[in-house]
């Protein structure tokens, strides 16, 4: 059987150095943060091209501490998208701010700049009619005080951030990057994480980079904002470990994680050459067999990270059927995300309807994605697509 994300040819390929490292770690007794995870950042920085990094407990960690640097709270909303992963909204939610949605572009699957501009000036002037709002009552609504936008690198891919970044420049917003699936990306030879005034992301298992565990980091120029994002990891602490100054939660990465990370960044940039080469074979692929589906298509002096291979499907039947045929073949697939946020019950608080949000809905029941990971072989391609074929 083909697999989806194949970490065990990874482990086998770095078992010896990945399994010292760990082991110096436990012999060390240096399990949180400590000299591992100092230098992880140090290198993770550098890679993306920032000042600082601030490495944490998981992504959805690094977002949450994001927006509470920013001072993000009740009363305050986040523009961002309903087509990601559950923690980019939830974030929004969990510091007590109100996720505002915006829909997506269907070739890139990420946000739609044009959308993000009728989003602002429906909220400044609390008109539902320029674009869909959350059905709050109406005094709640016209309180709400727009902070800034969370844009999401959806299967790899950065987001328009030059547009983002002047469109929330505008009107006064704060950007941040959620980079979860991203790592290794660029756009314009800026690597992701460096492209908004924050940069987050995820170091979850299945990521281009991922750790043993949970995993996480932040990426900021600003010096200040890099003090702040280390009190904040650590129950807001001042000076010393029984000093502190703001609210904070406990977010660090465990220094064994941070040992894994390193083994698995020496062998990232081939790691990203071969999902170069996986996308590239499958484009060729389906052109070739003439397969009825949308491939991803990467805009010009950008490259993806490659987190998924997601194609769009003619219709949900399509789909199913596609599913269908590979899952005979014993070819694993999954659908990412077969459910809109704004459609979620986490957010039924919110008043979103369906038709809100029409791309994000239309994508939800048309994708699927394909194995994914730099393992694969080109004959695996062939065999994957040959198998999508009535």
């Amino acid at each position: 059987m083909i697999p989806f994300i194949d970490l065990q040819s990874q482990f086998a390929r770095i078992q010896p150095e990945v399994e010292a490292a760990m082991l110096a770690v436990v012999r060390s007794g240096q399990f949180i943060l400590g000299p591992e995870v100092a230098k992880l950042e140090e290198r993770l920085a550098d890679y993306v091209g920032v000042k600082h990094c601030i490495s944490c407990a998981s992504g959805t960690d690094a977002l949450v501490m994001a927006l509470m640097a920013k001072g993000v709270g009740p009363g305050d909303a986040v523009f961002t998208v309903p087509f990601t992963f559950m923690a980019s909204a939830e974030a929004i939610a969990t510091v007590g701010a109100t996720p505002v949605f915006v829909d997506v572009e269907a070739g890139s699957f990420n946000m739609d700049v044009a959308a993000l501009e009728r989003a602002i000036e429906a909220l400044a002037k609390a008109d539902a009619s320029i674009h869909p709002l959350p059905r709050l009552p109406e005094a709640e609504l016209k309180a709400l005080k727009p902070k800034g936008v969370i844009a999401v690198d959806l299967f790899g891919l950065t987001a328009d951030y030059a547009a983002i970044n002047t469109i929330a420049a505008a009107n006064g917003l704060f950007v941040i990057e959620d980079a979860a699936q991203s790592f290794g990306a660029s756009a314009n030879n800026a690597r992701a994480g460096s492209l908004a005034e924050i940069g987050c992301t995820s170091f979850f298992p299945a990521k281009p980079l991922g750790c043993y565990g949970d995993g996480g980091a932040i990426f900021v120029n600003d010096s200040e904002l890099d003090t702040i994002l280390r009190s904040i990891r650590v129950h807001g602490q001042g000076e010393d470990k029984y000093e502190n100054v703001r609210m904070g939660i406990t977010g660090r990465l465990d220094a064994v994680q941070a040992a894994v990370l390193q083994k698995k960044l020496d062998i990232f940039d081939d790691e990203m050459d071969n999902r170069q080469r996986v996308a590239a074979g499958y484009a060729a692929a389906l052109a070739s067999e003439g397969i009825d589906v949308v491939a991803p298509a990467i805009p010009a002096h950008h490259i993806s990270a490659w987190a998924q291979y997601t194609v769009t499907a003619r219709d949900a039947a399509a789909r199913k059927e596609f599913q269908q045929r590979l899952n005979a073949a014993g070819i694993p697939t999954m659908i990412y995300y077969p459910k809109a946020l704004h459609q979620q019950k986490a957010f039924a608080n919110l008043g979103y309807r369906t038709g809100d949000f029409a791309v994000s809905e239309d994508l939800a029941s048309r994708v699927f994605s394909l194995p994914m990971h730099p393992y694969l072989a080109d004959e695996q391609i062939v065999e994957i697509v040959a198998a999508m074929k009535a």
